[in-house]
């Protein structure tokens, strides 16, 4: 099979041919119909995630067919359409994943990190971490739900109350995020960078009350801030225009460092928090959503030997919505 693999951070992924994986007895085989391009794979290749494990097939918004499963995993599955996010692996014991909270797990192993992803024509995993894919959704459509659809879903579940909602960084987890929020009767306010008027655009035909750029303030306080961006500086800023009471929340695995700011920014009882990975609780939640919710992905397409071209793509921010890697 071809893969694409990262050896060195900082230098491109190269092009292999290697042997399709076998299943161990606990996975399914899957042949890779979809493969999403995420920030994530942005922060991997640039050695930004030192967790990570080299070489390494990138990758963790999969949509696949099962075409084998290991000895100890049923039949059933063969022929399954799956989707495999990027929580592929947690212990089951630790205090963490029995509370419900194996996003927090210390042992937990992710898809395209520290196993190998979608950047390839099979992949591996483990079928307690696969969701089954409802068939209303073509492959592409699919794909960047495993991450930024979810990664947006639990991040919006923390703010489940706040009537004016601001997302800073209008990428692939915005784009879907704000159809989940006015679904649910929010209002939306748009950050971009302060030069992207394509993407404040972008952000008015998706439905935003408000779209403007990171330096400017909306018309009024919002309740609660979705940060998407991997920018510390966006913190203090979203603060400065949160109401008492609100929440801003960090939505990235990676994020540079935080300024320091004023106490009173943070007084009144705001507060910040973060977005660790995702549950499979939140992907049956999610999926449920959207059977009265439905999303629209928009979807910019790349062949696999083009991952690379396609993550400078993500880098530049050449697209609106997302973007994905087909064999």
């Amino acid at each position: 099979m071809r893969a694409m693999v990262l050896h060195v951070p900082g230098q491109p992924l190269q092009r292999e041919e290697r042997p399709v994986p076998t299943p161990g007895a606990h996975q399914l085989l899957i042949e890779v119909l979809a493969c999403g391009v995420c920030r994530t794979d942005l922060h991997l290749v640039d050695g930004e995630l030192p967790q990570a494990v080299l070489p390494r097939v990138p990758g963790h918004e999969i949509v696949g067919e099962v075409t084998a499963v290991g000895a100890d995993v049923d039949p059933a599955w063969i022929g399954q359409r799956v989707g495999v996010p990027w929580l592929g692996w947690t212990c089951g014991e630790c205090g963490f994943c029995r509370s419900g909270r194996e996003n927090l797990c210390d042992q937990a192993q992710f898809t395209g990190c520290h196993l190998d992803g979608g950047y390839a024509e099979y992949t591996v995993a483990d079928p307690r971490f696969c969701f089954h894919i409802p068939p209303a959704l073509s492959d592409l459509q699919a794909a960047p739900l495993l991450c930024a659809g979810l990664i947006g879903f639990r991040a919006l579940q923390m703010v489940k109350d706040a009537r004016h909602l601001g997302l800073y960084g209008f990428g692939a987890a915005a784009h879907l995020a704000i159809q989940v929020a006015q679904g649910r009767g929010q209002q939306v306010y748009a950050f971009t960078r302060p030069d992207d008027l394509a993407s404040q655009t972008y952000a008015r035909t998706l439905g935003a009350t408000w779209a403007g750029p990171s330096d400017q303030s909306p018309p009024h306080l919002l309740d609660a801030s979705l940060i998407f961006a991997p920018v510390g500086a966006l913190v203090p800023a979203a603060l400065a225009v949160t109401a008492k009471g609100g929440c801003v929340v960090c939505a990235g695995i990676h994020m540079s460092d935080i300024p320091a700011f004023p106490y009173r920014l943070l007084w009144g009882e705001r507060s910040v928090r973060s977005v660790a990975n995702l549950t499979r609780e939140d992907g049956t939640a999610f999926f449920a959503e959207l059977q009265h919710t439905p999303v629209q992905c928009d979807v910019t397409r790349f062949a696999l030997d083009d991952a690379n071209e396609a993550l400078a793509c993500l880098r530049a921010g050449q697209f609106n919505g997302a973007i994905v890697l087909t064999p």
